[in-house]
């Protein structure tokens, strides 16, 4: 369990990166969490509050052949498949919410995966 400085030090960083980063429906957020197990993607309309795409290590449309969904590998998949959902809805340019976490490892792979598939931000 995380300590009370630690978990208000967390949500310091993340209320700072998001007073900078607001998805619009010409410009979604594209909102990354991750876990010690997995992975999740979501492209998100801030103004209708929706949903516009999601990809994950535990979703069924992603993979199968991912024998550990906690690595690198795994969040360079996942960054594909959002792109791919992104560009198939119409979405082409986002914003990119690293959602209180560094932009290195596991976050930094999904990015730039998903730069390469084609969504620009």
């Amino acid at each position: 369990m995380r300590s009370d400085k630690r978990q208000k030090a967390e949500l310091r960083r993340k209320y700072h990166i998001r007073k900078k980063v607001f998805g619009t429906p010409d410009r979604p957020r594209l909102s990354v969490f991750r876990s010690n197990r997995h992975i999740y993607a979501q492209i998100i309309d801030d103004t209708a509050g929706a949903t516009l795409a999601s990809a994950s290590t535990r979703s069924k449309s992603s993979p199968n052949k991912l024998p550990n969904a906690g690595n690198i590998k795994a969040a360079e998949v996942i960054g594909e498949t959002i792109a791919k959902q992104a560009l198939g809805v119409g979405i082409q340019c986002v914003c990119f919410d690293r959602n209180r976490y560094k932009f290195h490892g596991r976050v930094k792979a999904l990015a730039e995966a998903a730069r390469k598939a084609g969504l620009v931000f």
